[in-house]
Parts: structure tokens; C-alpha cells; sequence
């Protein structure tokens, strides 16, 4: 089980390093090179940042990206969400259906109430957090 996907990842990193470099714009190119992140996923995770509201692009010789929203208010939990899903650990699988029991088994809810743990303390974790760390 992977908490965090590849592209999550480089959109934390993305983010940590356009904020070091606000109000400045950071193009892809830059964030490529200085991150040493392979183009194709970041141009990807740009273009997802930029449609979600996190980012504002501008093209041209002098374009690249600039960050929309505080990184007070970027969290850990909302960029999990937007690349990968809902945090989840799993549902119960048996034989590639469903459990039958997945309303009344125990094991269901102690996962559950992990997930519900692990979720509240991602939603603590910001771009500004992870910055002073």
C-alpha cells in the first residue's frame, strides 16, 4: 500500500519549491531541471494544479507558473484527493468481490476508524507546514 502516488509527490514538491520562489513565476522547465523530475509527469501535474485552482499559468517567452491560493491553505489532504482519490485503505476483497460482511465486520471498522484518523491528520498538513520542516 502506497500513500502517496508519484504524481502527488511531485506536486508537493512543485509546490514547495514555487512557493520558495514567490511571487516569482517558475516554469515548467525550471521546476523540471531544478527538481529533476521527468517532463512528461510534471507537465501533467502542472496542468492538474493549474485546473484545480492551485496554480495560474502564463504563457510566452517570460510565462510559467505562479501559486493562486496561500500555501497555508494547500493541504496534504486535498492534493492526496485530487491525484489519487479518497483516502482509503482498501475495501475487503473475497475473490474479487466485495465481502459480504463489510457491514458487520470488526476488522471493517478499526480500518475505518484509521482511515478517518489518518485523513484528519493529512488535512493538518499544508504546503506552509511541510515548508518549515
Amino acid at each position: 500500500m502506497n500513500l502517496l502516488t508519484r504524481n502527488t509527490d511531485y506536486a508537493v514538491r512543485a509546490l514547495i519549491h514555487m512557493a520558495g520562489k514567490a511571487p516569482e513565476r517558475v516554469s515548467a522547465r525550471d521546476l523540471e531541471r531544478d527538481l529533476e523530475l521527468p517532463r512528461p509527469f510534471m507537465r501533467k501535474t502542472l496542468q492538474a494544479l493549474q485546473k484545480s485552482g492551485y496554480l495560474a499559468s502564463a504563457k510566452g517567452k517570460n510565462g510559467g507558473f505562479t501559486l493562486v491560493l496561500p500555501v497555508e491553505k494547500i493541504r496534504l489532504a486535498d492534493l492526496i484527493a485530487l491525484f489519487q482519490g479518497p483516502v482509503s485503505m482498501g475495501d475487503c476483497l473475497f475473490r474479487k468481490k466485495l465481502c459480504e460482511c463489510v457491514k458487520t465486520c470488526p476488522l471493517r471498522r478499526e480500518i475505518k476508524q484509521i482511515e478517518a484518523m489518518a485523513l484528519a491528520h493529512l488535512r493538518g498538513v499544508t504546503i506552509a507546514s511541510l515548508m518549515k520542516r
